[in-house]
């Protein structure tokens, strides 16, 4: 369901309550199926208990009880700075439960946070590692000591360089949306998929590439420990590799080689190959 279908008015939230009461579902059970559907614009659980109890005692009308004395408007620049002080806090805070802690709609508290403070929720971006302030100053001194180095001929270096990285390879058994679909009566809850867990089970490979692909990728065999005779045997295959593309290239490494593999080393550990 997208965003804007899945936004009901408090009006349609209730009508809806009340159709499940007098079904007989109980007030966790309702809020359970709107949660489901409407996810983060489900009402909270406590307007669906309290709207089911009215709707038991006999209520019909849907629509809220006016309340006298009630501001106009509740877009004030004292909502606008609670909800910003609950959000600096807890970047990942629901809509309702900034309603619920300032007593004040979702649509009041997502008008504030859209229009007037000017944020949104969006997914967080996958990176592959968190760099420290060191990692960081670190790369920058090998990219100038890197220019300094090439001169005037960065373009033609850059043609030659090889990049050499390694990573754990886990295994996994992963299960597609495809597969974990089930069948399942009308009115029945929905099968749940949990998170699939790393196995213990990995492999350490070594791959080199460089500006046109992958040119060598290496796996440790089990049991066996990357020592220096190791890696420069590993080397000689990956200038094997590059030989029959090119006559030279520069080797580098995303991470500082620990194995002594007795090669020329350049800025910041990288080894440099070739003519």
């Amino acid at each position: 369901m997208s965003a804007e279908s899945s936004n009901l008015s408090n009006i349609e939230h209730h009508a809806v309550i009340k159709y499940f009461v007098k079904k007989g579902k109980t007030p966790k059970e309702i809020f359970e199926d709107l949660a489901l559907v409407l996810q983060e614009s489900a009402p909270s659980y406590t307007m669906v208990k309290k709207w089911a109890r009215l709707f038991q005692q006999g209520r019909e009308s849907c629509e809220d009880d006016p309340r006298p004395g009630r501001p106009v408007t509740l877009v004030t620049e004292e909502n606008i700075r609670k909800i910003e002080k609950l959000v600096l806090v807890d970047r990942r805070i629901k809509l309702w439960q900034i309603a619920e802690e300032l007593q004040i709609s979702k649509e009041r508290v997502r008008e504030i946070i859209h229009e007037h403070m000017n944020m949104r929720k969006i997914s967080a971006r996958w990176v592959p590692k968190m760099l420290t302030p060191f990692d960081k100053q670190r790369r920058l001194q090998t990219s100038k000591d890197f220019l300094e180095l090439v001169g005037d001929n960065i373009d033609e270096i850059c043609d030659r360089i090889v990049t050499v990285d390694e990573t754990w390879v886990r295994q996994y058994d992963p299960e597609s949306k495809q597969e974990s679909m089930q069948w399942t009566k009308k009115g029945e809850r929905p099968p749940k998929k949990f998170k699939v867990q790393k196995s213990v089970s990995k492999l350490m490979a070594t791959i080199f590439w460089d500006s046109e692909g992958v040119l060598l990728i290496d796996y440790l065999p089990k049991g066996t420990t990357m020592n220096g005779q190791y890696y420069a045997n590993l080397l000689a295959q990956a200038r094997e590799a590059v030989v029959q593309k090119r006559q030279s290239a520069v080797f580098t490494r995303q991470c500082i080689c620990p194995h002594g593999a007795g090669f020329e080393a350049g800025p910041e550990g990288h080894g440099l190959l070739g003519n």
